[in-house]
């Protein structure tokens, strides 16, 4: 019997959960030394996939193939033991323990009967050397920004000496420097005969690191083929099933000279915090927040929402001084923040979509004694579910069951039906596929029609030059410029971005 030539192989995996057909009859191959990107909107099934693959779902039906020998895991641990590992979108690190125990975490090294805490160390280092990871492996991995935890995630996998990794939305929070080194640390495993999975909604990067692409929609394989072969206009088509013909919405509007907030000298209490900031924020404008990760720019969206104590500066809302001592204060003075890590800090993971869409809103839903009008709850719930088009079986789902991207979608809404008058959004497309960016950009758009004002935060260059007016550009604390989105290009944010370094 002839070999395979494949070290993996799924073929006509079915996956069905109540009231929903996740994944019918997919088929994915994966050659040694070779990258697969895994493509498609939010909930075609990309994720499923992949948990039947590392062992969290039982398929229905269908056949899994390692090495040409039937594959059939139990859990993730039996998974990894196989030689699969996999560098998940949402981080479940353990956020008191160090790095390295993180990295070793359920497969701690022993010496005799005692946990070899030396040897857990050394190995991390030499790891990290090897990847090029300039981190500590002794300290707590909550003391790392995000885009440092997902690099310690990444370099976990790799010390498993996997034969198939997946690699799944990595460089959601990374820099373009830190997706450079990704694709070094990709390109490594290549050559050492290691199978990649890459599952990214950034498509640039698809053409940038992957040799294969496959396609799903709604559960179904619809592409799969030489990246090569397609373009970029030819891939979106095959996600939305649809012709997309601009990745931004036109924009309709133009910010008034009428100031809306105003940022006066505002620095954080604690590091790492703001420096110094001030800028303004007129009316129906798009501010966008451009900087390096640590460039401090998620702390200032913070400071501003009353998220973080702050040392000194002023806020002005319409001309009059307001104070934002906490997030309930910036409530009530119509501000509303989308939040980068939507798992710890934006859903409530076991409730369902209903209460994570109104919760923000309950003082709106009070009479005088207290008693909440559920119509009206239940009303805005289905506007949320409807107006983002929300993949979700009824608003009694758990908000956990759902895709990243509509769970991102629930929290945009959530906020909307607060009625704000300046949104804070902090990599809002965090993990969103390409037809899911449109409808965001426009309904952000639809906001400033509104009079109000938007700051957003984004790693993604792209997407600033494309939907601001104006970009305030962070570097270490402090505002290192603002310019005239239609006056400014990469290369000016970039310099201005390592300022103050």
């Amino acid at each position: 019997m002839a070999s395979s030539p494949y070290l993996l192989q799924m073929k006509g995996i079915r996956k069905e959960f109540p009231g929903v057909k996740a994944l019918m009859d997919v088929d994915l191959n994966v050659q040694a030394g070779s990258v697969v990107a895994l493509v498609g909107e939010n909930g075609a099934g990309k994720s499923t996939l992949m948990n039947v693959l590392f062992g969290i779902y039982i398929p229905d039906s269908g056949e899994m193939l390692l090495g040409g020998q039937p594959y059939n895991p139990k859990n993730p641990r039996d998974a990894l033991d196989h030689g699969i590992a996999m560098v998940h979108q949402e981080l479940n690190q353990v956020q008191d323990l160090s790095v390295y125990e993180n990295v070793w975490l359920g497969r701690f090294l022993m010496k005799g009967i005692t946990v070899d805490k030396k040897g857990m160390i050394a190995s991390t280092a030499k790891i990290f050397k090897e990847l090029e990871i300039d981190i500590d492996p002794k300290v707590l991995i909550k003391d790392l920004s995000l885009s440092k935890r997902q690099m310690v995630e990444i370099a976990k996998a790799v010390s498993s000496d996997a034969r198939i990794i997946v690699f799944d939305e990595p460089t959601s929070s990374l820099t373009e420097v830190e997706v450079n080194h990704l694709f070094r640390i990709i390109t490594q495993l290549k050559a050492k005969g290691c199978g990649i999975i890459y599952i990214s909604h950034k498509l640039e990067e698809i053409f940038s690191i992957a040799d294969e692409v496959l396609i799903l929609r709604d559960g179904k394989w619809i592409h799969n083929g030489q990246c090569c072969n397609l373009n970029m206009d030819q891939i979106i088509t095959l996600i939305v099933g649809r012709e997309l013909t601009q990745r931004f919405p036109e924009k309709d509007t133009k910010p008034s000279e009428d100031v809306l907030f105003s940022v006066k000298n505002l620095s954080g209490a604690y590091d790492p915090a703001a420096k110094d900031v001030s800028f303004d924020l007129h009316r129906s404008e798009i501010l966008g927040v451009s900087g390096l990760v640590g460039s401090k720019r998620t702390e200032l969206l913070e400071s501003i929402f009353g998220l973080r104590t702050k040392a000194s500066g002023n806020l002005e809302l319409i001309g009059d001084a307001i104070l934002n001592r906490n997030p309930r204060e910036s409530i009530r003075n119509k501000f509303s923040i989308v939040t980068e890590d939507r798992r710890e800090s934006g859903i409530f993971p076991m409730l369902d979509v209903y209460f994570n869409s109104v919760v923000a809103n309950l003082n709106k839903y009070s009479n005088s004694i207290g008693v909440l009008d559920e119509t009206q709850m239940v009303k805005d719930a289905n506007w949320v579910i409807s107006a983002f088009n929300v993949k979700t079986p009824n608003m009694s789902a758990k908000i956990n069951n759902l895709s990243g991207g509509n769970q991102q979608k629930v929290l945009m809404g959530r906020w909307l039906l607060t009625d704000p008058k300046v949104l804070l959004f902090d990599e809002p497309t965090r993990g969103i596929d390409v037809g899911a960016k449109f409808e965001i950009y426009q309904l952000i758009l639809d906001c400033t029609r509104k009079g109000n004002g938007v700051i957003f935060v984004s790693s993604e260059m792209p997407e600033l030059l494309g939907l601001t007016d104006r970009i305030l550009v962070m570097s270490n604390g402090r505002v290192a410029g603002i310019v005239n989105t239609s006056e400014t290009n990469q290369e000016e944010l970039l310099r201005l971005s390592a300022k103050y370094l």
